[in-house]
């Protein structure tokens, strides 16, 4: 079959990776917003679980800062010229953590398990993958059910993160417990709410690139803890810096702080459907979630709470992402429009609302400003504060009426839309199910041109507003802030943080 290159680049990542060897090596202690869930990339959903995969598990391919898609473990790959095949050459000379040989057989493996694991949260992202034929050691052929434009982009993230067969088969959904992956880190050990330890895997691939003994990821919810703790020497790095101790942190000359616009949103997930709390006048009636849309100032929420740094938001991408529907802009406060639909609802008196909401700084503070602007409207939020993990559980569960979660935003626009709006989608807490959003978001995928896939997402954004399964609220700035002795680290838009190349010097 005559086969089209969508995607060759020759470049190896050790080729451009290698630097001198530093003066020193030192375990590197990084604090994170909240503690990671199931470390297993095929049950796994939370962002800072994500940061700790970047140093443990990789992945097919990667991304540049500036959101290419180049090798990893794949080195190239190609699309045939009907769309239904992909082959690619995968890496020589990589192991898993246990020994186990990284080759053709291990991908199907990782494939099969992400599409048939009970427990898999990827099938969703997999599904138009049909069937694999290793056709070499180092060769494989993925076959799909038509063209997918999103496939690559996936294989991106943890749907393309590469995991022990041997190990997985073992462990089976228990993996997560002692994850064995190929990164430059191998798991360590784990205590909850506590610590994630990983130590450097001297037989990693590109090990020339790997400068710390260990990554120790240290759970600190607090933004004003953990920047204390940055500035006391206590941790030397942090992610999530507050957009209110910036100006603190530029002003110490032992830290320095970098930044870069996130691909993705914040906001609140109504429970539609899950389940007995399903039932309930928040899932039943649109029009009561388009009273709280309307209730919220999103350009003040930006001001009070992140002092104007970050961007106001009502759709999945940020105004500036060429994914962005003009035609959609965002809408101004209107509580008289607001006490009009609850009024048309059946509620002209008020109504009350419980959101559940991460135990940590910022989400707190964003809630407690939109319950004061609520209420003006007659909507009465009660907040109940959970640690992230636990939040995230409930909410899968259908243990929840709505709450205030985000999405750190992938580089493909059916990353950030699909798994969460599509019938029976991986992270679809809402259980919000529409045909006609179905066939849209599926279209989206197969469509041959960005320009026919831009109309789809558009068609389709105009149905998500009105139905308001996601109430988006704002899209954030990833803020970093380290310790000036640590050299070379590079920003990136998914907020990961990648240590190849990154040195300490005393």
């Amino acid at each position: 079959m005559k086969h089209v290159k969508t995607a060759i680049i020759t470049a190896v990542m050790g080729a451009t990776a290698l630097s001198a060897a530093p003066g020193f090596a030192k375990d590197l202690r990084i604090a994170l917003q909240s503690d990671a869930d199931v470390l297993d990339p095929d049950q796994s959903r939370t962002f800072v679980g994500r940061i700790v995969y970047a140093s443990l598990c990789d992945k097919l391919v990667d991304i540049t800062p500036d959101l290419e898609i180049i090798p990893q473990l794949a080195t190239s790959w190609e699309t045939s010229s009907d769309g239904t095949q992909v082959t690619m050459q995968l890496r020589e000379g990589v192991v898993f953590h246990d020994g186990a040989p990284f080759n053709a057989e291990a991908v199907a493996a990782n494939i099969e398990r992400s599409q048939t694991l009970d427990e898999s949260r990827r099938k969703s992202e997999l599904k138009s993958i049909t069937a694999t034929e290793v056709t070499g050691e180092h060769e494989i052929v993925l076959t799909l059910a038509g063209p997918d434009a999103t496939l690559i982009a996936q294989l991106a993230d943890r749907a393309g993160m590469m995991v022990s067969p041997t190990a997985a088969a073992a462990a089976g959904a228990d993996f997560g417990l002692n994850p064995v992956c190929s990164g430059p880190f191998a798991f360590e050990e784990r205590v909850a709410q506590d610590k994630i330890v990983l130590k450097k895997f001297d037989d990693y691939w590109n090990a020339g690139a790997i400068h710390f003994d260990s990554v120790t990821f240290l759970p600190i919810p607090d933004t004003t803890v953990r920047l204390a703790n940055l500035q006391s020497g206590d941790i030397d790095m942090l992610e999530r810096l507050a957009a209110t101790d910036l100006a603190q942190a530029e002003a110490d000359q032992n830290i320095v702080v970098d930044s870069a616009v996130s691909l993705g949103y914040q906001g609140i997930t109504f429970n539609i459907d899950n389940g007995e709390k399903g039932d309930n006048p928040w899932g039943n009636d649109k029009r009561l979630r388009q009273a709280l849309s309307y209730a919220i100032d999103r350009e003040a929420l930006n001001q009070v709470v992140f002092e104007g740094a970050f961007a106001p938001g009502n759709q999945a991408f940020p105004p500036t992402s060429p994914w962005y529907n003009k035609d959609l802009p965002l809408q101004s406060r209107d509580v008289e429009k607001a006490k009009g639909l609850l009024a048309e609802a059946g509620f002209e008196g008020g109504i009350d609302l419980e959101v559940q909401v991460p135990n940590t700084t910022v989400p707190l503070q964003v809630m407690q400003v939109v319950q004061a602007m609520a209420a003006e409207a007659g909507i009465n939020i009660s907040l109940t504060s959970k640690e992230f993990a636990t939040l995230l559980a409930d909410q899968s569960a259908g243990d929840y009426t709505a709450s205030q979660i985000g999405w750190s935003g992938r580089v493909d626009p059916d990353g950030n839309n699909h798994q969460f709006v599509t019938t029976g989608g991986g992270i679809n807490d809402s259980k919000f199910s529409d045909p006609k959003m179905d066939e849209l978001m599926n279209a989206a995928r197969v469509a041959p041109s960005t320009e026919e896939r831009k109309a789809l997402y558009d068609e389709a954004k105009v149905i998500m507003l009105d139905e308001l399964p996601r109430l988006f609220l704002y899209h954030q700035n990833w803020i970093w802030a380290y310790n000036s002795k640590m050299k070379g680290y590079t920003p990136y838009p998914d907020g990961m943080i990648r240590l190849e190349n990154v040195t300490w010097e005393e």
